[in-house]
């Protein structure tokens, strides 16, 4: 049942649809394979970042200001796979694909949100390796785990705002007609345009939240790493240039893999608009899955404290269960 609002001084009868129905693929075969396989992407995702995070809490040496980043990256990774994916799975695999109007809302926030704090961690990460490169005397003066801590509540105290605002403009829309999102969750753009009133503020929106969340970070970035290729550029010794790009590497990865497949799916909707639905869920759930995957396997490959720190945490419990059975041995006896 839908709720219908009449408003008698304009003559307008105001839909709000009690669930929406979640389209998913069109004419697919066997499209259950494809969301088993998201299955298996979002149990590497929890295992990889819980791992991550394990290795930052447990390794004093990573106690550092950007470390703090890159736990709460792992922590934002994990916290958006789990809003979008077990959902999609109940959705999809049994087949539960009407939700609720406020549960879509919700759904749909938290997916969003999640999404842009690690657009936005992305970001802190490049500006932590800006101070370091370009003024590393000052780097830990600036660059403190409190002055971390305070950029990443600012982080969350922004996007919750801006997200809220976004998701709350939907309120106003009615939708007297179809309630079949075309995608595979409640997608912020498949939905207003379902709306039988005006919907301009929405698309306004919608148009903001690239530009400001997406753009404007990645630019940010680029600008970061041009100034620290500007001071690499002047360093006369080969080895310290190399030590410096290397602590960028893993960074620079993280970055690609993030807002390359958003970018193209973002351009590709805008000037073209024979993409099928089926074509852009599997573009958008790909975006949307893979790098919150592969981030912590990045880190944790291509960041030698990282490894460093598994190393020595590894001989650390070794040596520990050594004396335990030393211990045991000497009861016994």
């Amino acid at each position: 049942m839908s709720s219908v609002h009449s408003n008698s001084s304009g003559n307008v009868t105001f839909v709000r649809p009690a669930t929406f129905f979640i389209n998913g693929f069109v004419n697919v075969p066997h499209a259950k394979y494809y969301y088993v396989f998201l299955s298996l992407v979002y149990a590497v995702t929890v295992l990889g970042n819980s791992f991550i995070m394990c290795i930052i809490y447990l390794a004093r040496r990573l106690h550092t200001a950007k470390y703090v980043a890159v736990f709460h990256l792992a922590f934002s990774d994990m916290c958006g796979s789990s809003a979008l994916i077990p959902k999609l799975l109940d959705m999809f695999l049994f087949e539960h694909q009407y939700i609720s109007y406020e549960d879509c809302l919700t759904n749909m926030f938290f997916v969003f949100h999640f999404m842009n704090l690690q657009s936005l961690t992305l970001l802190s990460l490049a500006y932590d390796r800006l101070i370091a490169i370009c003024f590393p005397l000052k780097y830990h003066s600036i660059i403190t785990k409190r002055a971390m801590c305070l950029i990443m509540a600012v982080m969350w105290i922004f996007s919750g705002t801006f997200f809220a605002v976004l998701v709350g403009l939907l309120t106003r829309l009615s939708f007297c007609g179809s309630t079949v999102v075309n995608s595979f969750f409640c997608d912020h753009r498949p939905i207003y345009r379902l709306s039988c009133n005006d919907n301009s503020l929405n698309v306004m929106m919608g148009r903001m939240c690239f530009g400001l969340l997406i753009c404007l970070p990645l630019v940010l970035i680029i600008i970061s790493y041009f100034c620290i290729g500007l001071v690499l550029f002047k360093i006369v010794h080969n080895v310290d240039r190399t030590k410096a790009m290397k602590t960028c590497t893993s960074h620079l990865l993280l970055v690609a893999i993030f807002y390359i497949p958003v970018l193209s799916n973002n351009i590709a909707a805008a000037l073209t608009s024979s993409v099928t639905t089926n074509v852009g869920i599997i573009n958008i759930s790909l975006t949307q899955t893979m790098p919150p995957m592969l981030n912590p396997i990045i880190y944790t490959l291509k960041t030698e404290e990282v490894m460093q720190s598994i190393k020595d945490l590894y001989k650390r419990r070794k040596v520990n269960v050594t004396k335990e059975e030393n211990i045991k041995y000497r009861r016994k006896n």
